[in-house]
Protein backbone atom coordinates (compact mmCIF):
# COMPACT_ATOMS: atom_id res chain seq x y z
CA UNK A 1 0.00 0.00 0.00
CA UNK A 2 1.67 3.36 -1.36
CA UNK A 3 1.73 6.61 1.28
CA UNK A 4 -0.22 9.13 0.11
CA UNK A 5 1.32 12.59 -1.01
CA UNK A 6 -0.71 15.71 0.08
CA UNK A 7 -1.33 18.24 -1.14
CA UNK A 8 0.14 21.67 0.16
CA UNK A 9 -3.34 23.26 0.19
CA UNK A 10 -6.70 21.89 0.51
CA UNK A 11 -8.15 24.91 -2.34
CA UNK A 12 -11.84 25.95 -1.55
CA UNK A 13 -12.89 28.78 -3.52
CA UNK A 14 -16.66 27.91 -3.72
CA UNK A 15 -18.91 26.47 -1.15
CA UNK A 16 -22.18 25.37 -1.89
CA UNK A 17 -24.83 25.64 1.67
CA UNK A 18 -27.99 24.09 1.26
CA UNK A 19 -30.85 24.82 3.48
CA UNK A 20 -34.44 24.47 3.97
CA UNK A 21 -34.38 27.16 6.90
CA UNK A 22 -34.88 24.46 9.26
CA UNK A 23 -32.92 24.58 13.02
CA UNK A 24 -30.50 21.40 11.05
CA UNK A 25 -29.94 23.78 8.21
CA UNK A 26 -29.70 26.91 10.63
CA UNK A 27 -27.20 24.95 12.66
CA UNK A 28 -24.86 24.25 9.62
CA UNK A 29 -24.80 28.13 8.54
CA UNK A 30 -22.14 29.28 10.61
CA UNK A 31 -19.70 26.39 9.80
CA UNK A 32 -20.06 27.44 6.48
CA UNK A 33 -19.26 30.62 6.96
CA UNK A 34 -16.40 30.11 9.05
CA UNK A 35 -14.60 27.50 6.78
CA UNK A 36 -15.56 30.45 3.69
CA UNK A 37 -13.52 32.63 5.92
CA UNK A 38 -10.66 30.40 6.98
CA UNK A 39 -9.94 29.59 3.29
CA UNK A 40 -11.27 32.10 1.62
CA UNK A 41 -13.97 31.32 -0.23
CA UNK A 42 -17.50 32.39 -1.80
CA UNK A 43 -20.26 30.75 -0.58
CA UNK A 44 -23.77 29.97 -2.53
CA UNK A 45 -26.53 29.68 -0.33
CA UNK A 46 -29.45 27.49 -1.83
CA UNK A 47 -33.02 27.62 -1.13
CA UNK A 48 -34.90 25.23 -3.46
CA UNK A 49 -38.81 26.27 -3.22
CA UNK A 50 -41.72 23.41 -4.97
CA UNK A 51 -42.72 23.66 -8.27
CA UNK A 52 -46.24 25.31 -8.19
CA UNK A 53 -48.12 23.95 -10.84
CA UNK A 54 -50.78 26.61 -12.39
CA UNK A 55 -52.81 24.27 -14.50
CA UNK A 56 -54.09 22.94 -11.60
CA UNK A 57 -55.83 26.31 -10.37
CA UNK A 58 -58.16 28.90 -12.38
CA UNK A 59 -56.80 30.93 -14.65
CA UNK A 60 -58.14 33.57 -12.55
CA UNK A 61 -56.45 32.87 -9.58
CA UNK A 62 -52.54 32.52 -11.37
CA UNK A 63 -51.85 36.42 -10.83
CA UNK A 64 -52.43 35.87 -7.22
CA UNK A 65 -50.02 32.74 -7.10
CA UNK A 66 -47.08 34.25 -9.11
CA UNK A 67 -47.41 37.13 -7.13
CA UNK A 68 -47.52 34.86 -3.95
CA UNK A 69 -44.71 33.11 -5.36
CA UNK A 70 -42.68 36.05 -6.08
CA UNK A 71 -43.13 37.56 -2.46
CA UNK A 72 -41.89 33.75 -0.84
CA UNK A 73 -38.54 34.26 -3.62
CA UNK A 74 -37.56 37.91 -2.12
CA UNK A 75 -38.19 36.33 1.76
CA UNK A 76 -36.20 33.93 1.02
CA UNK A 77 -33.18 35.70 -0.51
CA UNK A 78 -33.43 38.05 2.02
CA UNK A 79 -32.90 35.68 4.90
CA UNK A 80 -30.32 34.17 3.24
CA UNK A 81 -28.40 37.36 2.82
CA UNK A 82 -28.71 38.46 6.20
CA UNK A 83 -27.65 34.87 7.14
CA UNK A 84 -24.42 35.07 5.02
CA UNK A 85 -23.52 38.70 5.39
CA UNK A 86 -20.09 39.80 6.88
CA UNK A 87 -18.67 36.98 3.87
CA UNK A 88 -18.29 36.84 0.02
CA UNK A 89 -21.72 35.00 -0.95
CA UNK A 90 -24.75 34.70 -3.53
CA UNK A 91 -28.25 33.77 -3.11
CA UNK A 92 -29.64 31.23 -5.04
CA UNK A 93 -33.42 30.47 -4.94
CA UNK A 94 -34.15 27.63 -7.35
CA UNK A 95 -37.47 25.97 -7.62
CA UNK A 96 -38.71 22.07 -8.32
CA UNK A 97 -36.40 19.12 -8.48
CA UNK A 98 -33.69 20.32 -5.21
CA UNK A 99 -31.41 18.10 -6.30
CA UNK A 100 -31.24 18.72 -9.96
CA UNK A 101 -31.18 22.18 -8.88
CA UNK A 102 -28.01 21.63 -6.64
CA UNK A 103 -26.14 19.33 -9.00
CA UNK A 104 -26.63 22.35 -12.02
CA UNK A 105 -25.17 24.38 -9.06
CA UNK A 106 -22.13 22.07 -8.74
CA UNK A 107 -20.93 21.73 -11.99
CA UNK A 108 -21.77 25.45 -13.01
CA UNK A 109 -20.57 27.04 -9.94
CA UNK A 110 -17.53 24.53 -9.68
CA UNK A 111 -18.09 23.83 -6.35
CA UNK A 112 -15.91 22.47 -4.13
CA UNK A 113 -17.68 21.47 -1.03
CA UNK A 114 -21.19 21.20 -0.17
CA UNK A 115 -22.46 21.81 3.38
CA UNK A 116 -25.59 20.34 4.35
CA UNK A 117 -27.43 20.13 8.43
CA UNK A 118 -29.70 16.69 9.18
CA UNK A 119 -32.01 16.38 11.92
CA UNK A 120 -30.54 12.95 12.41
CA UNK A 121 -33.72 10.48 12.51
CA UNK A 122 -34.24 7.31 11.75
CA UNK A 123 -32.94 7.33 8.23
CA UNK A 124 -31.72 9.39 5.48
CA UNK A 125 -35.43 9.69 4.16
CA UNK A 126 -36.18 11.78 7.14
CA UNK A 127 -33.17 13.93 6.93
CA UNK A 128 -32.58 17.78 6.38
CA UNK A 129 -33.30 17.83 2.88
CA UNK A 130 -35.36 14.45 2.62
CA UNK A 131 -33.99 11.90 0.31
CA UNK A 132 -32.00 14.37 -1.30
CA UNK A 133 -28.93 14.30 1.35
CA UNK A 134 -28.37 10.61 0.63
CA UNK A 135 -28.10 11.59 -3.24
CA UNK A 136 -25.88 14.16 -2.03
CA UNK A 137 -23.61 11.71 -0.31
CA UNK A 138 -24.18 9.54 -2.94
CA UNK A 139 -23.81 12.00 -6.40
CA UNK A 140 -22.00 14.47 -5.51
CA UNK A 141 -18.68 14.57 -7.17
CA UNK A 142 -17.27 16.82 -4.42
CA UNK A 143 -16.60 16.81 -1.08
CA UNK A 144 -19.92 16.93 1.61
CA UNK A 145 -19.72 18.42 4.69
CA UNK A 146 -22.41 16.77 6.99
CA UNK A 147 -23.59 18.40 10.15
CA UNK A 148 -25.63 16.35 12.41
CA UNK A 149 -27.94 17.76 15.36
CA UNK A 150 -25.11 16.97 17.97
CA UNK A 151 -21.90 18.98 16.54
CA UNK A 152 -20.80 21.44 18.88
CA UNK A 153 -20.88 24.75 17.74
CA UNK A 154 -17.50 26.33 16.20
CA UNK A 155 -17.34 29.60 17.86
CA UNK A 156 -13.93 30.58 16.97
CA UNK A 157 -13.55 33.18 14.09
CA UNK A 158 -11.93 31.05 12.23
CA UNK A 159 -12.04 27.38 11.82
CA UNK A 160 -9.43 26.27 13.65
CA UNK A 161 -9.49 21.53 13.42
CA UNK A 162 -7.10 20.50 15.83
CA UNK A 163 -7.76 16.80 15.72
CA UNK A 164 -8.86 14.93 12.21
CA UNK A 165 -9.89 11.51 12.98
CA UNK A 166 -9.90 9.65 8.99
CA UNK A 167 -11.81 5.89 9.02
CA UNK A 168 -10.57 3.90 6.55
CA UNK A 169 -11.12 0.05 5.42
CA UNK A 170 -7.58 0.03 3.84
CA UNK A 171 -8.57 -2.38 0.98
CA UNK A 172 -11.11 -0.31 -0.90
CA UNK A 173 -10.52 3.12 0.50
CA UNK A 174 -10.22 5.77 -1.89
CA UNK A 175 -6.93 7.46 -1.75
CA UNK A 176 -8.48 10.67 -2.42
CA UNK A 177 -9.92 10.36 0.92
CA UNK A 178 -6.66 9.91 2.47
CA UNK A 179 -5.14 12.99 0.76
CA UNK A 180 -7.96 15.02 1.61
CA UNK A 181 -7.59 14.54 5.35
CA UNK A 182 -3.70 14.71 5.23
CA UNK A 183 -4.10 18.22 3.38
CA UNK A 184 -6.00 19.31 5.94
CA UNK A 185 -4.33 18.47 8.27
CA UNK A 186 -1.38 20.02 7.11
CA UNK A 187 -3.01 22.78 6.67
CA UNK A 188 -4.49 23.21 10.10
CA UNK A 189 -1.54 22.04 11.66
CA UNK A 190 -4.12 19.41 13.27
CA UNK A 191 -3.20 16.12 14.46
CA UNK A 192 -4.45 12.89 12.16
CA UNK A 193 -5.84 10.21 13.64
CA UNK A 194 -6.08 6.72 11.41
CA UNK A 195 -8.92 5.10 12.37
CA UNK A 196 -9.65 1.15 10.98
CA UNK A 197 -12.20 -0.54 12.20
CA UNK A 198 -12.44 -4.73 11.86
CA UNK A 199 -15.98 -4.99 12.11
CA UNK A 200 -16.76 -8.62 10.57
CA UNK A 201 -13.62 -11.15 10.40
CA UNK A 202 -13.87 -14.04 8.05
CA UNK A 203 -13.34 -17.43 9.53
CA UNK A 204 -9.49 -17.68 10.16
CA UNK A 205 -8.83 -14.45 10.25
CA UNK A 206 -6.28 -13.59 13.51
CA UNK A 207 -7.91 -10.49 14.60
CA UNK A 208 -7.93 -10.76 18.01
CA UNK A 209 -4.00 -11.71 17.66
CA UNK A 210 -1.85 -8.73 18.36
CA UNK A 211 -0.45 -10.02 14.92
CA UNK A 212 -3.56 -9.34 12.94
CA UNK A 213 -3.84 -6.43 14.84
CA UNK A 214 -0.91 -5.21 13.68
CA UNK A 215 -0.63 -6.24 10.78
CA UNK A 216 -3.46 -3.32 10.00
CA UNK A 217 -1.75 -0.96 12.37
CA UNK A 218 1.37 -0.81 9.87
CA UNK A 219 -1.48 -0.59 6.87
CA UNK A 220 -2.38 2.67 8.36
CA UNK A 221 1.26 3.86 8.50
CA UNK A 222 1.87 2.79 5.35
CA UNK A 223 -0.69 5.71 4.24
CA UNK A 224 1.37 8.33 5.84
CA UNK A 225 4.77 9.83 4.14
CA UNK A 226 7.70 10.03 6.56
CA UNK A 227 7.73 13.79 5.74
CA UNK A 228 3.99 14.20 6.73
CA UNK A 229 4.64 12.16 9.82
CA UNK A 230 6.77 14.90 10.92
CA UNK A 231 4.07 17.56 11.29
CA UNK A 232 0.62 15.86 11.56
CA UNK A 233 2.39 13.37 14.01
CA UNK A 234 -0.36 10.94 13.19
CA UNK A 235 -1.67 8.22 15.44
CA UNK A 236 -3.02 4.64 14.45
CA UNK A 237 -5.53 2.89 15.59
CA UNK A 238 -7.17 -0.37 15.01
CA UNK A 239 -10.75 -0.98 16.31
CA UNK A 240 -12.69 -4.25 16.12
CA UNK A 241 -16.63 -4.09 16.83
CA UNK A 242 -19.44 -2.37 14.85
CA UNK A 243 -18.07 0.40 12.45
CA UNK A 244 -20.42 3.25 13.22
CA UNK A 245 -19.99 2.74 17.13
CA UNK A 246 -16.28 2.59 16.60
CA UNK A 247 -15.48 5.40 14.65
CA UNK A 248 -18.13 7.50 17.22
CA UNK A 249 -16.34 6.17 20.15
CA UNK A 250 -13.36 6.97 19.27
CA UNK A 251 -14.41 10.37 17.77
CA UNK A 252 -15.96 11.04 21.37
CA UNK A 253 -12.58 10.12 23.51
CA UNK A 254 -10.33 12.64 21.55
CA UNK A 255 -10.87 16.15 21.04
CA UNK A 256 -11.69 15.89 17.37
CA UNK A 257 -12.77 18.44 15.18
CA UNK A 258 -13.82 16.39 11.94
CA UNK A 259 -14.06 13.00 10.82
CA UNK A 260 -13.04 12.16 7.03
CA UNK A 261 -15.33 9.04 5.33
CA UNK A 262 -13.93 7.83 1.81
CA UNK A 263 -16.69 6.94 -0.31
CA UNK A 264 -16.87 4.94 -4.03
CA UNK A 265 -17.15 7.15 -7.28
CA UNK A 266 -20.04 4.70 -8.20
CA UNK A 267 -22.76 3.16 -6.39
CA UNK A 268 -22.03 2.55 -3.17
CA UNK A 269 -21.71 5.41 -0.69
CA UNK A 270 -19.09 4.44 2.04
CA UNK A 271 -16.16 2.27 1.50
CA UNK A 272 -16.77 -0.53 3.76
CA UNK A 273 -19.79 1.52 5.59
CA UNK A 274 -22.75 0.77 4.82
CA UNK A 275 -25.93 3.43 4.47
CA UNK A 276 -26.69 2.85 8.17
CA UNK A 277 -23.60 2.70 9.61
CA UNK A 278 -22.97 6.42 7.15
CA UNK A 279 -26.24 7.70 8.58
CA UNK A 280 -25.29 6.75 12.43
CA UNK A 281 -22.14 8.50 12.02
CA UNK A 282 -23.73 11.92 10.90
CA UNK A 283 -26.58 12.25 12.83
CA UNK A 284 -24.61 10.98 16.13
CA UNK A 285 -20.86 12.48 15.57
CA UNK A 286 -20.36 15.75 17.85
CA UNK A 287 -18.47 16.62 14.93
CA UNK A 288 -19.13 17.93 11.27
CA UNK A 289 -18.61 14.56 8.85
CA UNK A 290 -16.73 15.08 5.94
CA UNK A 291 -17.62 12.49 2.72
CA UNK A 292 -15.24 12.61 -0.28
CA UNK A 293 -15.38 10.36 -3.43
CA UNK A 294 -12.72 9.39 -5.28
Amino acid sequence: MQAVQARTRITLKNILFATDFSQAADAAAPIAIQIARRYGAKVYGVHVNRFDDYTVAAPNAWAAMAEAAEKETKEDAGRLNEQLQGIEHEVVIGEGNLWEVLSNLISEKEIDLVVVGTRGRTGFGKTLLGSVAEQILRQSPCPVLTVGPHVNPWSDEYVKMREIVYATNLGTDTPVAAAYAISLAQENQAHLVLLHVIEDPKPGDLVDSPEGVNLKARKLQQLVTEQAGLWCEPSYIVEQGPAAEKILDVAKRRPTDLIVLGARPAKGLATHLNIGTVHKVVSQATCPVLTVRG
